[in-house]
């Protein structure tokens, strides 16, 4: 007689005949633990072959390991559960291999950005950051084509690449060329509060009709302290730095109003990131010209 409270490790399937696993035993032969096949279970990505009705024991059939082992290695490599189960639900092995290299290629992108922030903080770490000469410059206004969003510091990165493909794209078929750099107004909120009301433009003579999210600006003419930051964007905190300390250590004053950057150089020009050139523009209040 089996003992009152104690779970079979195994059982038989007698519509089958085939033997199932506890959730235990499936647990040490995925390595996946029982809570994680608890919640893959309640999500839809991995249920049980067989629940016991009068008990609510788990029970796994031994084909079912493969595909615990691919779900384990697929979170293993962070992929979310959405996608896991995109994988999973695949209709044939093309669609999964596009599931799984769009994973890798966001892991790459990842890596890449891990590495620049390595890069970056063992050159603080090395020496203290180079003062960048700052200059001060009356910025007139100029027409341009933009999009202007409300956006949050996490998918700051996606909207603002997918924000200047966008509005290239529509000089591109409109035959416009750009009667200066592209460039971006940073608001404070966006800083202070994670959140803000971002804008991508790119400075036309005469505006293409434009339609969809796009619209037709004029950016305002601007008084301001500026510095260029040569490198990778992922550093330019460096020269908003330098512009802040620069700023205080004379007495100017800032004034509210989005910092303004221009990419000289940046990546729809290049890949190569040590040729990226982004001109850093702070808004300040001046009477007198200051050299």
């Amino acid at each position: 007689m089996k003992p009152a409270g104690l779970v079979p490790s195994w059982s038989v399937d007698t519509a089958s005949m085939g033997v199932l696993l506890s959730i235990g035993d499936f647990s040490r032969m995925t390595h996946l633990s029982v809570k994680a096949l608890r919640h893959y279970h309640d999500v839809g990505l991995l249920e049980p072959a067989r629940i016991d009705g009068a008990s609510g024991y788990r029970f796994y059939d031994v084909d079912q390991v493969p595909v615990a082992q691919v779900v384990r290695r697929l979170r293993d490599l962070g992929m979310p559960l959405e996608q896991v189960k995109s994988v999973l639900d695949a209709p044939d092995v093309e669609a999964r291999n596009k599931e799984i290299a769009a994973h890798l290629t966001r892991m790459e992108h990842e890596l890449a950005q891990t590495r620049e922030s390595v890069a970056g903080l063992r050159a603080l770490l090395a020496a203290p950051p180079r003062r960048l000469p700052v200059q001060f410059r009356s910025i007139p206004a100029t027409g341009a084509i933009g999009i202007r969003e409300r956006v949050t510091v996490a998918e700051f990165g996606d909207w603002w690449g997918a924000a200047f493909a966008e509005l290239f794209a529509a000089l591109g078929a409109a035959n416009v060329s750009p009667s200066g750099p592209s460039g971006a107004l940073y608001p404070g909120e966006l800083f202070e509060q994670e959140v803000g009301e971002m804008t991508a433009f790119i400075p036309v003579a005469r505006p293409p009709v434009v339609e969809g999210r796009l619209r037709v600006l004029e950016i305002p003419a601007l008084e301001a302290a500026v510095t260029v930051h040569e490198g990778a964007m992922a550093e330019l905190d460096l020269a908003y730095a330098a512009l802040g300390a620069d700023i205080a250590e004379r007495g100017v004053i800032g004034v509210d109003g989005p910092i303004r950057e221009y990419y000289l150089v940046g990546p729809f020009d290049t890949e190569d990131e040590t040729l990226h050139r982004t001109e850093v523009c702070w808004p300040v209040f001046r009477t007198a010209p200051d050299g």
